[in-house]
């Protein structure tokens, strides 16, 4: 999951630059832009545009969305160690229990954590993208520059 958000860090501030610049390039270089076919155009390149920037955006939601339910798994097998302990030692013994309490909480909070994280960072890169694909809308105008 982090690796695949760094990618989109790195997209965005290293590769989206120059896609937008060749894609500008295109647009410019046609020698109309405003008929309904330059029109169609200008809208697959937007589109191209705003589907390369969200390219592994759902992946990295998926991925945050299964963080806590690794961490509930981790939760069950603490438990069942706390089980395997007072089904040999009674319930009687509160420090051969304490082992399996802390890996039972520890993996929760540590799923937890790594999904709130993520949450943060995955809301960044969606407005960053419809951000940028806005502003990239913007900036390729439909007119034709008269000299």
């Amino acid at each position: 999951m982090w690796m695949l958000i760094l990618e989109r860090a790195w997209y965005f501030w290293r590769v989206l630059p120059q896609v937008e610049r060749d894609v500008r390039a295109h647009w410019y270089g046609r020698p109309e832009r405003s008929s309904l076919a330059a029109r169609r155009v200008r809208e697959a390149l937007l589109e191209r545009i705003k589907l390369s920037m969200s390219r592994t955006l759902p992946t990295i939601q998926v991925m945050i969305a299964i963080c806590p339910m690794l961490g509930l798994l981790g939760t069950v097998t603490g438990m069942i160690q706390v089980f395997d302990v007072m089904a040999l030692k009674g319930t009687a013994d509160a420090r051969a229990m304490a082992s399996g309490v802390s890996r039972a909480t520890i993996p929760t909070m540590a799923g937890m954590v790594v999904g709130l994280s993520g949450l943060f960072f995955i809301h960044r890169l969606q407005v960053r993208a419809q951000r940028e694909a806005e502003h990239f809308g913007d900036t390729l105008s439909v007119r034709e520059v008269t000299a």
